[in-house]
């Protein structure tokens, strides 16, 4: 297998669409609803929908964050690249890290169900299964790991094949579940207001697990070296991904409020969407809702390989973990050590996992854990943005509030749920979540005793990022004369 160090990820292959595609379901949509409405039941009652609600209007500020930051640093590394040129290296590593253990414990809490799934399409008994069913998650894993070997180009033709039929049932679903008459409570706007929450700290987990829901949208970051028009592709997709799942969230979070009493969604569990298609249309409704879940979760499966093999190259490639990640395959322009690294580890948890108990006692923890790693390093990326722009946000009111307060504000309540959701979670969540992190300070210390380079950053100024790519200019009124873009963009 011929192989160089020379040779970067192929560009220009992805599209606005091709993105947008990968936005949406790095998110999941069906999967998130599957694995997590349950969990955020049992959290916070009826006020699933604030959760999302709450949780989506600072993770926009994120978003924002992210897409200003990839106009000026295009970089497979996204966040681990970002907050290492603009807040300190030692955080950048660790928000890189925080992604690349969040997605590999996110491999198992994906597949699992996967397993399950496909097993329950067959015989019932079957999907009850743990060892059974982290053998065919397994399976599900390791095409998925072939298909992002095989290349971006395979990679993105299997997704849209999946994603496009899973967002078909979905929407089907929508319009079915609004013409449906049977009710189990009547519909309440209180359920998008403050008064279900059992405080600041229940209303700070129901926060961190609505954050599970969204993780995956920053897919389009890691894969800016391979899109075209990058610098404001990836902001873009991000921006419209999110914008799509939130909707889909809150009318299926709802949709399960209205149909299903609070005992039939806690037994449930993972199984929450095959009840509410069964509710919805008896028969054939939560088979096709179960395809849909299926199919979200291998099309996750899938973005978060690219997520997690993206971040791990360009970490290889900076010396901050093993050269050999930033290998690049001559054929398939893939960073095939990284995959074949991600593999490894992933299936060693497989075997752990088999032996750990239910489905839905680890898909609780796993979500949880991840839950606070995303936390961590979305919240560091908000500040980043922050920072790097700094001598601009008082540009204009619109690059003051979306360049200043939005992502600021985004990056505070991310760490506020972190901080403050510590005392809820349980003893496993705490154990993955906080030891994962910290296991992350043993190769930093390692290679920044090495000499790596990354450690050493030439700092990410958006003045001079700006000014070296023909986007600044002297005066807001003279900007606006000649190009309104720059004061109106991220």
């Amino acid at each position: 297998m011929r192989t160089t160090t020379s040779r970067g990820l192929q560009p220009n292959v992805l599209g606005t669409f091709d993105t947008i595609v990968m936005a949406v379901a790095g998110s999941a949509p069906a999967y998130s609803l599957a694995a997590t409405t349950a969990v955020l039941f049992g959290a916070v009652g009826l006020a699933g929908p604030a959760a999302l609600l709450y949780c989506a209007i600072p993770m926009l500020g994120i978003v924002l964050a992210y897409a200003r930051l990839g106009r000026i640093d295009v970089n497979a590394g996204a966040g681990y690249s970002w907050v290492g040129r603009t807040l300190h290296p030692f955080l950048g590593f660790l928000s890189g890290w925080a992604l690349v253990f969040s997605a590999t414990v996110f491999m198992v809490a994906g597949s699992l169900p996967a397993g399950a799934l496909t097993l329950a399409l067959f015989d019932e008994g079957l999907a009850a299964s743990t060892p059974l069913a982290a053998a065919v998650g397994a399976c599900w894993f390791l095409l998925m790991l072939g298909v992002v070997l095989g290349g971006i180009r395979l990679t993105v033709r299997a997704q849209l094949l999946m994603s496009g039929v899973e967002m078909a049932i979905l929407l089907a679903f929508v319009l079915a579940a609004v013409a449906h008459r049977g009710r189990a409570v009547a519909f309440d706007w209180s359920w998008f207001g403050f008064g279900h929450f059992h405080g600041p700290e229940g209303f700070a987990a129901g926060a961190l697990i609505a954050a599970f829901y969204y993780w995956g949208w920053d897919v389009t970051s890691n894969l800016s070296e391979e899109t075209r028009n990058s610098k404001r592709t990836a902001g873009f997709a991000a921006l419209v991904g999110v914008g799509s799942v939130f909707l889909l969230f809150e009318v299926f979070t709802v949709a399960v409020n209205v149909l299903l009493p609070a005992d039939r969604i806690l037994d449930a569990g993972p199984n929450v969407l095959a009840v509410l298609g069964q509710e919805i249309w008896p028969g054939v409704g939560g088979k096709l809702l179960v395809v849909a879940v299926l199919l979200s979760t291998v099309a996750t499966l899938e973005t978060t390989l690219l997520q997690v093999t993206r971040s791990l190259f360009a970490m290889g490639r900076d010396r901050t973990l093993p050269a050999s990640l930033g290998l690049v395959h001559r054929r398939w322009n893939t960073p095939w050590v990284a995959v074949a690294a991600v593999g490894v580890a992933a299936l060693v948890l497989f075997g752990a996992a088999a032996a750990a108990g239910s489905v839905q006692r680890i898909l609780r923890d796993a979500v949880a854990a991840i839950g606070l790693q995303i936390a961590f390093y979305y919240g560091l990326a908000g500040i980043a943005a922050v920072v790097a722009y700094k001598t601009l946000l008082l540009r204009s009111l619109k690059n003051f509030l979306l360049g200043g307060v939005w992502p600021l504000f985004g990056s505070a309540f991310m760490l506020w749920a972190f901080v403050e959701s510590l005392g809820e979670l349980s003893t496993t969540a705490l154990a993955i979540g906080l030891g994962g992190l910290a296991l992350g300070l043993v190769p930093m210390t390692v290679y920044r005793l090495k000499g790596s380079g990354y450690y050493r950053p030439a700092r990410l100024d958006a003045a001079r990022a700006l000014a070296a790519a023909g986007e600044s200019a002297p005066t807001v009124p003279a900007a606006r004369a000649r190009d309104k873009s720059y004061a109106t963009d991220f």
